[in-house]
Parts: structure tokens; sequence; C-alpha cells
């Protein structure tokens, strides 16, 4: 059902007619994100430009009571960003500035538009570096990555998204403005409630600015690709690496199905003759990255690497870790529909949980890949599946619920970067637990009594 007519006029004159989409041809595209099986058709779409003309928009909806549902590009991977029905769909793609870099204060203030790989380039522009890098980072933007949390390669050494935000101007559901944290490294006054926002998934207000801390760029790195015959092999070589108090940049993994699809796909020479590939970076002072990367050689050896390959030079390892971002993309290429999910277990508990979601994949008869960051013990596991098939996508779902029980008992969570959304709404109560479910409710409850921020996200 399309929007009010007099509401659509109200829209047309806030952001102008050009920035208000109604015809369904137009509508399609905005009606699901990156998670498969999960689309609805939302009442318009909305493309704001300014702080003030969101807080219009907010102003409109929440006297109305119409849905909203804030969106960037649209890549993520839980349907948080998927439309409530007939809902106005926010889009802050064209608030895309990066309105300072503060090298003095190692800062930056960016709109939500913003991509994350635009943030990286400016970074580095300045001679300083902005760590987060999820595998979307070249079309996610930084509103969308705040929202969700996301993580990335780097996060094993670097954090996450969270670690990098030092303040926000959000728009609350009622039209108001607030600003959020500051420049200050030290900052204790009252609740913190730019850490409530981050991760929020579009629940409790909406981002307009976000000002972010940046570090030094690393001196030197050095990558490496080591193989092994046995899954098991590759997470003791993770286990070892971390008791032997070596935090690496990036400590990644691929099993052979998605060794096989990313070299189909990306054609850069990996090694088909294996059943795991670890993609290995450390970086920062040379002396320490030599022995860093050294001793990470020895302890695959020891546990019976193949090959341990060092990248000769900066763009081999940037094709490297170029290949491992796009494994999402290179499976997607074997199947109709594709369903990649995040658990995440304590990193004691890697070999155990891999060798889960492959009983789990035999017992219903599917068809996986599984990659991730093996250095902080997220996995995804990723169904090679037909949503056409009801039979077939109702042993996924099956599937996925042993699995993220199972990721609950061994003292892990169901998701590490991807969020809640709609895909994981069900299994929330039980990670979270009563007491956990009722605060969340209540803060929600309070920031937008009239339940106007996307609906139906997180928990019902």
């Amino acid at each position: 059902m399309a929007l009010d007519q007099s509401n659509l006029k109200k829209l047309r004159d806030v952001v102008g007619a050009e920035n208000v989409l109604t015809s369904r041809e137009d509508l399609i595209p905005y009606a699901f994100d990156g998670t498969a099986a999960m689309k609805e058709m939302p009442g318009g779409v909305v493309f704001a430009v300014s702080t003030e003309q969101i807080s219009a928009v907010l102003k409109l909806a929440n006297d109305t009571e119409t849905p909203v549902v804030t969106r960037g590009s649209g890549t993520g991977l839980s349907g948080g960003s998927v439309p409530a029905a007939d809902c106005i769909v926010l889009c802050t793609v064209k608030m895309g500035a990066i309105l300072e870099v503060d090298a003095a204060n190692l800062t930056m203030t960016v709109e939500p538009g913003v991509t994350t790989i635009q943030i990286a380039e400016a970074a580095e522009k300045a001679g300083l570096f902005y760590p987060p890098d999820p595998g979307s980072m070249k079309i996610s933007t930084i509103g969308g990555n705040v929202a969700e949390n996301s993580g990335g390669l780097r996060g094993l050494k670097y954090g996450v998204t969270r670690n990098y935000v030092m303040g926000m101007e959000v728009v609350l559901p009622n039209s108001e403005v607030m600003w959020l944290g500051n420049k200050c490294v030290k900052d204790v006054a009252g609740f913190s409630l730019k850490d409530v926002m981050i991760g929020s998934e579009g629940t409790l207000g909406v981002i307009t600015k976000v000002l972010l801390r940046l570090i030094p760029k690393p001196a030197a790195k050095k990558t490496m690709v080591a193989t092994f015959d046995a899954m098991d092999a590759a997470a003791q070589t993770v286990s070892d690496i971390i008791a032997a108090q070596i935090i690496p940049c990036t400590l990644e993994f691929l099993d052979r199905t998605t060794i096989h699809c990313v070299e189909d796909f990306a054609k850069i020479g990996l090694p088909l003759d294996c059943e795991a590939l670890l993609l290995m970076e450390t970086d920062g002072h040379p002396a320490a990255v030599a022995e860093e990367a050294s001793k990470m050689e020895e302890l695959a050896k020891a546990n019976r690497a193949k090959e341990v390959r060092v990248a000769k030079d900066d763009a081999e390892a940037t094709q490297l870790a170029t290949a491992r971002r796009s494994a999402f993309s290179a499976l997607a290429r074997l199947a109709p529909t594709i369903i990649l999910e995040d658990a995440t277990v304590p990193r004691s508990e890697l070999a155990h949980m891999i060798r889960f979601v492959a009983e789990v994949a035999k017992k219903y008869d599917l068809k996986i890949g599984t990659f991730g960051h093996m250095g902080d013990g997220n996995l995804h596991p990723t169904f090679l599946t037909d949503e056409r098939n009801e039979s077939e996508i109702h042993r996924v779902h099956e599937a996925f619920k042993e699995i993220f029980d199972e990721a609950i008992r061994l003292g892990g969570t169901i998701t590490g970067e991807h969020g809640i959304g709609i895909a994981k709404k069900e299994f929330l109560p039980k990670f979270a637990g009563a007491a956990q479910m009722r605060v969340m409710r209540e803060l929600r409850k309070a920031l937008d009594p009239k339940s106007i921020l996307n609906p139906g996200k997180m928990f019902d």
C-alpha cells in the first residue's frame, strides 16, 4: 500500500520531489538488503541530505505513527534494513561528506553516507590509519557500520567499529537532535549514550554525523598464507599463535570449498590441494613485524603446514586480502541462494565448532562453505541453497538452530558482527536471558514509545 498522499506531499516539501521514490519499479531495489530470502515492499523511499531534513521526516513519521527504516547501502546480512511493510525507507547515502580530518587530535568527522573505503583513504592521505575493514568496505557506509557495530579482517588486533567512535550526532524518533561524545580521549560525564547507539541497528535513533578516532599508520607489515591438510591443524596454529602472545593484524581462514570458489573467482594462484588456508598478517615496527612473522611461520610448520607463502610486496598482500574479502561473492556463484552467518565462540573452542558445523551440514544434507576470522573465533558458516526449495530452506533453518545453540553452550554468541535484525531475533532471548531482554525492551520503549524506528527488528 502506498503512503498517504498528504504525507507524501509533506515529505516532498521537506526533501524535494526528486528525493522521494514511490513507483513500484523504483521501490523494488529497496525491498531487500544483503540478507538472503528476505524482502518487503516499502511505502516510499526518502533521500535526506541534512540533519534538519531527517529531523523533519522523523517528526512527520512520529506524528502519523508511520514506520521508518533507515538505510545506507543495504549490505547488511541480518535483515536489519529490510523494510517494514509500507514504511518510509530513509536513505542516507546522499549524506556523503567528509566534514573534517583533524590530524592534531587524530579524528575525522563524517556524514553517515561516507563509505568505509573513503574513510580509510582519507585517513591514509593524512598519514593516519582507520582500521575497521568489513568485507563490504568498498560500498558499506559508516552510518550502517556504526548501527551494526561492524567488524572486519583486522578486528583481532584493532577491534571493531565501536573502538573508533568518539562521538556522533543522532536524531531521536521524536525529531530531537543530540550530540554524544567529543574529541576528548577521556570523558566519563553521565551515561555513555553513544555506546548505547552503537550496534542498536537503527532502532533507537538515526545517526547523522560520526566523529571517528584515527591512529598512526603502522610502519611495516608482512602477509603470509599457510595451507594445511586438516582444519584442526589450522585451528591449532591459531591457538598456538595467540598462546605465544602474538596478536596479528589479520588471522583469517578458508575451508576447501571456499578456497576453490575464491580461486575460481579471483584467479590469484591460491593452492588448491589443501583442506584449510590461513591468511596471516602482522604489522607495526619493522623489527617486531619480522620477529612475529618468523614465529608465526615456525608455528604453522610445527602444525604440519604444507606450505607457508610470504607475500613478496604490498601489491600481493593486498591481492591476498582482497581475495579473502571476496569469499562471500565467490560462494554466491555456486547456488541461487547463499545464507551466511557469523556464530562466534571462544578461540579455545574453534576446532570443535568447525567440526560441529561440518557435522550439522552432513546431518541435514546441506552444502556448506566455511570461512571467517579465526583469530577472534568468528566463524562464517555459509549454506549454499535455493530459497525456492522450501524443504531445503527448512533444513537450513534447523541446522542454524543447532549451530547457534552449540555456540551459546560453548560460551559464544549468535552474532559476532552481522547483528540480530530479523534473521536472528528468535535466538536472542536464549542468548540474552530474561533480564537483559526486559532492559532492552524498556530502553527501546523509552526512546521510541510509538515504535516507529525499524519495527520488528531485534525483537518484536
